[in-house]
């Protein structure tokens, strides 16, 4: 599993995700993402600026993919462990949609 706080959960935010976030396709995956607006905070001084949020991450795959539930459930438990391994090297800010 992903750490709780890289975990995307709620609808509305897979929503925005969907509607605002960039597209990227390759033949097995698409990947939307959309990056997070930081509102500065006045005065802005070194004190007060507030760090990127953690990157939050997605996944869903259709039922073009497998009508199986089994075989759907697999294919995110494989992405997830992927993408636990990668987490380091992902920059913060973004929610990401597989």
């Amino acid at each position: 599993m992903l750490p709780i706080e890289n975990r995307l959960r709620h609808y509305k935010d897979f929503g925005a995700v969907y509607q605002k976030g960039i597209r990227k396709n390759t033949s097995y995956l698409t990947l939307k993402a959309l990056r997070h607006q930081q509102e500065p905070k006045l005065p802005q001084t070194v004190d007060n600026l507030e760090p990127l949020r953690p990157t939050r991450i997605g996944i869903t795959i259709s039922k073009k993919v497998s009508k199986g539930a089994v075989v759907r459930n697999r294919i995110k438990r494989q992405i997830r462990a992927a993408l636990r391994q990668m987490l380091p090297f992902i920059s913060k800010g973004w929610d990401i949609v597989i």
